[in-house]
């Protein structure tokens, strides 16, 4: 029997990096692959739920795949990811179509899923506790070809913020072991990796539950050892957790991008309490000057959430002047979901949905001008551009520079000049800023 399995990944990145490691068990255990839902026998979804477009999202992409057990080879149909964690009563009794469930502490089990659902278990469902020991594999398949690759540092969170439920979906903060995770990138490096992504729930705090300090800064110092990386790019700190020695390595490490992926949600101290963050508008303004002041070329992204219950116009014109006042070079903003289980989805003076998107979309344009701005600026400048791939009918290679991070930020058009291959890394003059995205031209790399 062929067991061909389309593999479904949605939500974040760390959940990718989660497919990845399912991906790569599945293949050692003699699975084959398809991208073609008409072919496969079997379909992992790996889901999310963080909030309600994304469980929408999945729901619908269930239902999808459901159809094609009527009309193709379709046999079977397993959910993973924290649908399937917070759901699994629900999804059993409403979508029969469902063959199996994964939940998120179990991932390391989906070959035996498989294999159960083969030798005809019905509903095999796993979901072990999620403070159970984290499944460490040495199988991880780079699905994407990219020569950039996700690497998750930890997993769960203890900070409770009122409108999250990823502690109930995850668990409690958990540090991978420092050994595993080098390993990991060395053969990711193997693999043709040369940028490493570190991310999870929260980066700032890794080792603090394995090794009594935050080991961030000694993690990326052994990162950086590993000759093919060339940029290590960091995703997820918490403001608070911001320290001086994680400072200190990014202005002195020359492998660490200076791009700080930094979500404060907001600003208004009221707001910021009843979200259960631990950081006032003082406090915020404090850590960014402190990190203009040790790295001028910083780069700063940050996430906001519009329309938070409770929040008044008062709160939201604060946001606004401190996000005029800030210029991030790179920000989100979310209008606020109100989900099941968290403290937040009970608080009274819940915002209509409309003042919610408009605030979100007042926001959003105030930072349109600021990126423009800001883009404009770059105007001049010389930066180094990892080139990512080629627009043959209008000889134009696209790229990226450190200020940029994969899939959520701008990138680089400079003409093409000769042949060049993706993953290359080139000098680059930028000529001209159109919205969001630079244009460049290949030059000699400059003069130390």
């Amino acid at each position: 029997m062929e067991k061909s399995v389309i593999f479904i990944s949605l939500g974040c990145d760390k959940n990718l990096v989660d497919s990845e490691v399912m991906l790569g068990e599945l293949a050692r255990s003699g699975y084959s692959f398809t991208d073609d839902i008409d072919e496969a026998e079997a379909a992992v979804i790996n889901t999310c739920c963080f909030i309600g477009d994304a469980k929408e999202e999945s729901i619908d992409t269930i239902l999808q795949v459901a159809e094609k057990k009527n009309d193709g080879k379709l046999k079977f149909i397993v959910v993973t990811g924290c649908l399937s964690q917070r759901y699994v009563s629900d999804i059993q009794k409403e979508i029969p179509e469902v063959d199996a469930l994964i939940g998120t502490a179990s991932i390391g089990k989906i070959a035996k899923c498989l294999d159960d659902l083969y030798a005809g278990d019905k509903m095999p469902v796993f979901c072990d506790a999620l403070d159970a020991p984290m499944y460490l594999s040495k199988h991880r398949a780079h699905s994407s070809g990219l020569f950039y690759a996700y690497l998750k540092i930890a997993e769960g969170c203890d900070k409770h913020c009122t409108y999250c439920i990823i502690p109930s979906l995850r668990g409690p903060y958990r540090s991978y072991p420092m050994e595993h995770l080098v390993d990991e990138a060395r053969r990711l490096a193997e693999a043709g990796v040369n940028e490493l992504i570190l991310v999870a729930q929260e980066t700032t705090l890794y080792g603090t539950d394995l090794y009594g300090h935050k080991a961030l800064p000694e993690l990326i110092r052994k990162l950086s050892e590993i000759e093919d990386i060339h940029w290590i790019r960091i995703q997820y700190c918490y403001p608070e957790e911001i320290d001086d020695n994680l400072i200190d390595e990014m202005a002195s490490n020359p492998k660490l991008c200076h791009y700080l992926d930094m979500p404060i949600q907001h600003a208004s101290d009221a707001v910021l309490k009843r979200m259960g963050r631990r950081t006032s508008e003082d406090e915020l303004k404090t850590i960014i000057a402190k990190l203009r002041e040790r790295i001028p070329d910083i780069v700063l992204r940050t996430t906001l959430i519009s329309g938070f219950p409770g929040e008044t116009e008062e709160d939201h014109q604060e946001l606004y002047r401190f996000v005029n006042e800030m210029e991030f070079d790179r920000l989100g903003v979310f209008a606020y979901s109100q989900e099941e289980g968290t403290p937040a989805g009970d608080m009274p003076d819940q915002i209509p949905e409309e003042i919610k998107y408009f605030r979100r979309d007042e926001l959003m344009e105030l930072q349109q001008a600021i990126c423009f701005d800001n883009a404009d600026r770059r105007i001049g400048e010389i930066m180094e551009v990892v080139i990512e791939g080629c627009i043959p009918e209008e000889d134009i290679y696209v790229g990226r520079t450190y200020a940029d991070a994969p899939e959520v930020d701008g990138r680089v058009f400079i003409p093409v000049d000769r042949e060049r291959m993706s993953g290359e890394y080139a000098y680059v003059r930028i000529t001209e800023a159109r919205d969001y995205d630079l244009i460049g031209e290949f030059i000699d790399e400059p003069a130390q």
